[in-house]
């Protein structure tokens, strides 16, 4: 989840010292996210320092994979990878264009979704579906699992399935305090996902927040960056239903906007609608607890909302 830096920079950031030694005297800050901070070297490139793990070899390999596909948007390219006092730096090629727009966390998105913003994400999600699942996608470890997402498993479901029990052993009670019937709910989420129809097995960003899609000056996406929060093989539904939740996660509108989007992209994409119903019960019971415990923090407090107004997990849906 990287955004544009709104935050301070740190009174003594040694990076651009760093890079300034290695032949980059210009390099200045320009974000931060989840995965760590990037710099702006000049000449076409930026330099992402990671926070905890770096990239595995399957990042590498993925953005290689992606690049194989001519995508109407670029995708990001690690040049170089570096280590310096046990941290990770990847040199990467600098990608296109501004961000859609801010963070729904940082800014109010109006009542009205622009049909240039509906164009763009219908352009990504259809791009990204083209491009066939590979091996190194497969295996990605999702942002606070402990192992690569398809590991032990032949179908994208049944790999969800074990991730949502991962997850919701990992600190259910805290979820159960906010959720009504956790454990019921989760059970009919858990049924209704393994019982989902095979589907094609693709590309998935997993993250398609509005600062991760870069557009031109008339609003055609360019490129699309920072992958690796929920990045994996799999149902290009599952992209479509959590970027419908995603897209504006805290705004006064922001329920509003992702029935909006649900039922663009089922009738735009095909996807029928309860499967995305289920794939969105799905990222609220994977990703609740990456930030905080309880309703204090933004994010566990939007997971615990959606699984209470979700038709699936509260068996509105047959």
């Amino acid at each position: 989840m990287e955004t544009p830096d709104r935050a301070a920079s740190p009174a003594v950031d040694p990076w651009p010292g760093y890079f300034a030694d290695r032949g980059h005297p210009g390099a200045r800050r320009i974000g931060a996210g989840v995965e760590g901070v990037v710099y702006a070297l000049g000449d076409g490139r930026v330099a992402k320092v990671w926070a905890g793990r770096g990239p595995a070899e399957p990042t590498r390999q993925v953005y290689a994979d992606l690049a194989q596909h001519r995508l109407p948007f670029a995708t990001p390219e690690i040049f170089e990878v570096q280590e310096h006092e046990g941290v990770v730096v990847t040199y990467e090629r600098e990608l296109p264009g501004v961000p859609l727009r801010g963070d729904s966390a940082h800014e109010d998105f109006p009542r009205e979704l622009p049909v240039h913003h509906k164009d763009a994400l219908l352009a990504v999600l259809r791009g990204l579906a083209s491009v066939p699942g590979t091996d190194a996608m497969r295996r990605l470890t999702v942002q606070g699992d402990d192992r690569p997402l398809w590991q032990g498993h032949d179908r994208f479901q049944d790999a969800l399935a074990a991730l949502v029990a991962r997850a919701v052993a990992r600190h259910g009670a805290a979820l159960a305090v906010h959720v009504p019937d956790l454990d019921a709910g989760t059970a009919r989420t858990l049924n209704a996902l393994t019982k989902l129809a095979d589907a094609p097995v693709t590309a998935i960003h997993g993250d398609l927040v509005p600062p991760n899609i870069h557009t031109d000056a008339a609003g055609r996406p360019v490129a699309v960056l920072d992958f690796g929060f929920c990045t994996t093989a799999g149902d290009p539904a599952f992209e479509a239903a959590v970027t419908a939740a995603v897209w504006d996660m805290y705004g006064p509108h922001a329920e509003e906007h992702t029935a909006e989007l649900t039922r663009l992209f089922a009738r735009e994409l095909g996807h029928p609608p309860a499967a995305l119903a289920v794939y969105q019960a799905v990222y609220a019971l994977t990703t609740y607890d990456l930030f905080g415990l309880d309703d204090g923090d933004g994010h566990f407090r939007w997971c615990a909302g959606q699984l209470r107004r979700n038709a699936v997990f509260n068996a509105r849906l047959p």
